[in-house]
C-alpha cells in the first residue's frame, strides 16, 4: 500500500489553499542597521581569457590563481579556445550586479546574528567544468571565497551531459547565493564525535538549515535546500507521512550509518524501500531536520541562534515536540 502522496491536482490545491492563509510571522526577518563591509566581486577569468593582460602582470595581481601549473600550459589555457566558449557561456547566465547585491544581504545577515563575521573578498572563475560539482570554495584563513561560475549555467545545459540530473536540479543561478550560504552555515554548525545516532544527523542538518533560514529570511525555502519547487512540494505534501515512516520503522535513535545515505547524502530520491522511492525528494532527511529545528523556535521563540547552536540533538528534538499535521 502506498503510504506517500504523489504530487497531483487534489494536493496541488490544498497547497494553493494553505498559501491563501495569513503566513505566520517569520522570526528571522529582522532589521539589519550595520550593514556587513561593501562585497567586492571579482570575475578572474576575465582577466584571465584577456589576451592583452601579460601573463607576468595577472600572475603577479593572482599569485595564487595558477597553482602547480607551469607556466608554458598557464599560457596555453589562456588562449585555449573551447575554455574560453565556455566561459563566456558561463558568465552569460548570470548577472554580476545581482551576485553581488544578494551576497551584500547575506553577508550583513551573517554579520547580525556574528557580529565577529568580515565580508569575504569574492572571486568568479571558470574552472573549464572541473569543478562543477563542488563551485565554491571558501579559504577561511585569507578570507577569500571563489565562485566557480561554470557551476550555475543551468538545468540541462548542454555541458553538463553526462553529469548525473539530481546534481543538476541546483545548478542554476539562483542556487549561487543560498549555496555561499550554505558553505558557511556548514562551516558555523560543529559536530559531536559522540553523537552517530540518526536523530543527530538529522538535527545537525536541521541546525544547518536554520542557519540558512536566518541568513537568507526572503529566500524560497526550496532554494535552501538545493531542491526544484517539485520536490518541496513532494516534501510538504508527505510531512507527517514521512515522521510517521521513521517513527514506525523505529529509525529516530538508530544508529545504522545506511541511514545517512538513504536520507541524507545528496542522491536521486529518498530510500524508503517502497514503491514510491523514485517519486521521493532526496536528502529528506534533512528537510525533516529542519522542520524539527523549526517545532523548536515556535516553542521557544526567544531563543538566541547561537544559544541553539550549543544545544543537544535529544534536547532540541524532546522539546521541540515535533507533530506534523497532513495537510
Amino acid at each position: 500500500m502506498k503510504i506517500f502522496k504523489i504530487i497531483a491536482l487534489s494536493s496541488i490545491l490544498v497547497l494553493a489553499l494553505d498559501s491563501c492563509k495569513k503566513e505566520p510571522e517569520n522570526i528571522w526577518k529582522v532589521e539589519v542597521k550595520n550593514t556587513a563591509e561593501k562585497v567586492e566581486v571579482t570575475d578572474i577569468s576575465k582577466e584571465f581569457y584577456d589576451q592583452n593582460i601579460p601573463l607576468d602582470q595577472f600572475k603577479a595581481k593572482f599569485p595564487w590563481f595558477q597553482g602547480t601549473v607551469s607556466d608554458a600550459d598557464f599560457g596555453k589555457r589562456r588562449a585555449d579556445a573551447e575554455e574560453i566558449k565556455i566561459y563566456k557561456e558561463a558568465a552569460g547566465k548570470i548577472d554580476e550586479a545581482k551576485i553581488q547585491k544578494g551576497l551584500q544581504d547575506l553577508f550583513a545577515h551573517m554579520k547580525y546574528y556574528f557580529p565577529q563575521f568580515k565580508s569575504p573578498k569574492v572571486y568568479l572563475f571558470s574552472s573549464a567544468l572541473q569543478m562543477v560539482q563542488d563551485p565554491i570554495f571558501y579559504d577561511s584563513k585569507g578570507n577569500l571565497l571563489f565562485i566557480d561560475i561554470t557551476g550555475f549555467m543551468g538545468d540541462g545545459n548542454a555541458n553538463y551531459k553526462g553529469l548525473e540530473l539530481y546534481f543538476q536540479k541546483s545548478m542554476n543561478p539562483q542556487n549561487m547565493v543560498p549555496k555561499v550560504s550554505q558553505i558557511f552555515a556548514e562551516s558555523i554548525v560543529t559536530e559531536s564525535p559522540d553523537h552517530q545516532k540518526f536523530i543527530d544527523k538529522v538535527i545537525l542538518n536541521g541546525k544547518i538549515m536554520m542557519l540558512q533560514d536566518a541568513f537568507l529570511p526572503d529566500t524560497p525555502d526550496y532554494l535552501k535546500m538545493n531542491y526544484t519547487k517539485k520536490q518541496y512540494d513532494w516534501a510538504v505534501a508527505n510531512e507527517s507521512n514521512i515522521w510517521n515512516y521513521f517513527v514506525e520503522s523505529n529509525l529516530i535513535f538508530g544508529d545504522d550509518p545506511r541511514l545517512v545515505e538513504r536520507f541524507i547524502s545528496p542522491g536521486p530520491f529518498s530510500k524508503f524501500y517502497t514503491e514510491i522511492d523514485n517519486e521521493s525528494s532526496p536528502q529528506i532527511g534533512i528537510f525533516t531536520g529542519w522542520q524539527i529545528c523549526k517545532a523548536y523556535f515556535k516553542q521557544k521563540p526567544e531563543t538566541k541562534l547561537a544559544e541553539f547552536l550549543k544545544l543537544d540533538a535529544t534536547k532540541i528534538f524532546n522539546e521541540a515536540v515535533y507533530k506534523p499535521k497532513k495537510p
